[in-house]
């Protein structure tokens, strides 16, 4: 029986209704705070699982757990044995696959509160319930506290932000960090726009750095959404737009260039490499991620509920007919850049285009508004109210799937308990390796020993044997016992828990 699920779903009924009402009253500081701790709740429980999961998080942790010795060198095998090719990054020694930013986030929650599954996650939880607040803010300086609060439960409940802050799915916690510093920045040009304050756009362009060091330029999206808040409140003159923009971009290049040349001086191989690699995604469909054209705009009914399509193009008929709002402007901005771009490229995954889920939640919640302050005038009465509903009620349905609160679900398998029993064994032994062992990035990260998914050839073994290495063989296909002074061992198979 998954009674934790269950004590979480009753805990998140209550919370709401406790914002409910207190927003109801106006007492919005106490509306917000239950709806932080409702998406609190809902990360810590997706958060708990005491394995790492296989795409991606298993790399970007053992890349962080590396770093703790070496913070400027990202590797995965940080003591490589066998002969490794640069341009295979699962099997690299040099990772620069990733932006170190979330890289280096991971590292600091490793060193504060040691190696293990949960502080890998921890950074993810601070930054996706953090955005919970961003969304608030940014709804309420934009439109009203009811936009704002509205946007907020979206944040709050989505069911692919709570699974990529777990890391049960791929790309998990570097798009986390890219979400954030997004949604950051383009909160920080909405105060430079409102307040004319020089350091807040100084900071917001710092901003724009960090976000590029998360996941490299998309981050660049901020800029266009920037320049129409500025148009919509119209405070600055061109010559002033000019110059703060300008600035901005500086401040923004100046963060995120110094690792870029860092990285070609030092790793030249690895980063043209990666660089190559990058714009490969544009036109070939990298490790089998391919899609038609559509792909985003199809998921999107998954990632935010079947009806999302009507606030969006209720967005789009508002912005044509308030042409000089740009405050409209920016929110299609916002979201129409990344889908559309990303449609055109070869490569798809669901992630890709998370970062305008912010914008996305704001529409959504003005939409609500607009259903709510004007069902008086829908002949229809009972429209207004199903849409509203609905726009709620899908959303709260996918997290639900996705949360999986009444799934038995073994946190901690039988697998990872004797990885870890292995691991203790062979963690203080530095001339120890291990071959044919069918977790090896996750035995690395207990142990730091290097461990490899493949046999090597005889003469290979021969040689570490005559070094004076210690070495293991698992057993995830049959091993002849035919070296007297290698070791053999059995460990159970990794299953699937969901």
């Amino acid at each position: 029986m998954p009674y934790l699920g269950i004590i979480l779903v009753i805990a998140t009924v209550l919370f709401g209704r406790l914002s409910w009402v207190n927003f109801r009253r106006g007492n919005y500081s106490i509306a917000l705070t239950c709806l932080v701790l409702i998406g609190l709740m809902l990360r810590l429980f997706v958060a708990s699982d005491l394995f790492l999961h296989p795409w991606d998080e298993r790399y970007h942790a053992l890349v962080a757990k590396n770093m703790l010795s070496h913070p400027l060198v990202p590797t995965l095998y940080d003591s490589p044995i066998l002969d490794y090719d640069y341009k295979n990054w699962p099997g690299n020694h040099v990772w620069l696959h990733k932006q170190p930013l979330a890289l280096w986030g991971i590292m600091a929650s490793l060193w504060t509160f040691g190696t293990n599954e949960i502080a890998v996650r921890i950074p993810s939880i601070i930054l996706s319930t953090l955005g919970i607040v961003l969304t608030y803010k940014m709804g309420w300086k934009l439109f009203n506290r009811q936009v704002g609060y509205y946007g907020s439960i979206l944040y709050a409940i989505n069911g692919l932000i709570v699974e990529m802050m777990s890391g049960r799915i791929t790309t998990d916690h570097v798009d986390i960090f890219f979400l954030f510093f997004i949604q950051l920045a383009i909160l920080l040009a909405i105060e430079f726009a409102q307040t004319r304050n020089k350091w807040i756009n100084l900071l917001c362009g710092f901003t724009i750095g960090l976000a590029v060091l998360s996941k490299w330029l998309p981050a660049l999206i901020v800029f266009p959404v920037w320049f129409a808040l500025i148009k919509y409140y119209g405070r600055f003159t061109w010559k002033e737009i000019v110059l703060h923009g300008i600035l901005l971009l500086t401040i923004a290049f100046v963060t995120f260039i110094p690792w870029q040349v860092y990285i070609h001086q030092q790793f030249p191989l690895e980063a043209v490499w990666e660089s190559n690699f990058n714009r490969m995604h544009l036109t070939e469909a990298i490790e089998g991620q391919s899609g038609p054209f559509y792909y985003h705009f199809s998921v999107m009914r998954i990632v935010y509920g079947e009806i999302i399509y009507i606030p969006l193009i209720w967005l789009l008929w508002v912005t044509l007919k308030k042409r000089s709002n740009s405050k409209y402007w920016a929110l299609l901005l916002w979201i129409g850049i990344p889908y559309i771009f990303f449609s055109l490229v070869a490569t798809k995954m669901q992630a890709y285009t998370l970062f305008a889920a912010p914008a996305i939640f704001i529409v959504a919640a003005l939409f609500i508004h607009y259903l709510i302050v004007n069902k008086g005038r829908f002949r229809y009465k009972w429209l207004p109210v199903l849409l509203v509903v609905l726009l709620f009620a899908l959303p709260i349905r996918f997290a639900i799937e996705r949360i999986k609160p009444f799934n038995e679900i073994d946190r901690n398998p039988e697998w990872r308990r004797e990885l870890l029993q292995f691991s203790e064994k062979i963690k203080d032994d530095e001339k120890a390796v291990v071959f044919n062992v069918e977790l090896p990035i996750e035995l690395m990260f207990y142990s730091g020993i290097p461990s490899y998914l493949e046999m090597p050839e005889d003469h290979i073994i021969d040689s570490l044997l005559v070094e004076g290495y210690t070495i293991y063989f698992g057993n995830h296909s049959e091993v002849e016992h035919k070296y007297e002074n290698a070791n053999y061992f059995t460990l159970v198979k990794k299953g699937n828990p969901y």
